[in-house]
């Protein structure tokens, strides 16, 4: 068995593939800006984050789910300097909620929301202290 794609339902597709795309800078597989459906791709790893659009899922299975409330997601990406893309997602319009900050001793983590609500944690690995 292989984890091909965490899949975040959404409501207003668009936005949410403006800031996968254009905010956090990951590569989308089609470029389909206005959905039902895209892939995205960091520059390194096999892991893959797409979106659906919450209306076409509630067609496929029958009904309508309720809509998210709270944090019931968390999308997490590695990332080499934590603080240089920091900046750089905060001069695309990223609104950091905390961080970037230590999390524990090997790790550094910043945290924000995509245009839904969901969380994405931004992590930097550290090197162990001895």
């Amino acid at each position: 068995m292989e984890l091909a794609q965490v899949r975040l339902l959404v409501s207003d597709f668009a936005a949410c593939y403006r800031f996968y795309a254009d905010v956090l800078g990951l590569k989308p597989q089609s470029g389909a800006t206005s959905g039902p459906y895209e892939k995205f791709s960091p520059a390194t790893g096999s892991a893959g984050i797409a979106l659906q659009d919450r209306a076409m899922m509630a067609e496929v299975l029958g009904e309508l789910g309720d809509d998210a409330s709270g944090h019931r997601s968390l999308v997490v990406l590695r990332v080499d300097d934590l603080d240089a893309y920091c900046a750089q997602i905060a001069e695309r319009g990223a609104t950091l909620l905390r961080g970037p900050a230590p999390m524990t001793d090997r790790m550094r983590v910043a945290h924000l929301k995509d245009p839904e609500g969901n969380l994405v944690e931004l992590q930097q690995w550290l090197l162990l202290r001895t």
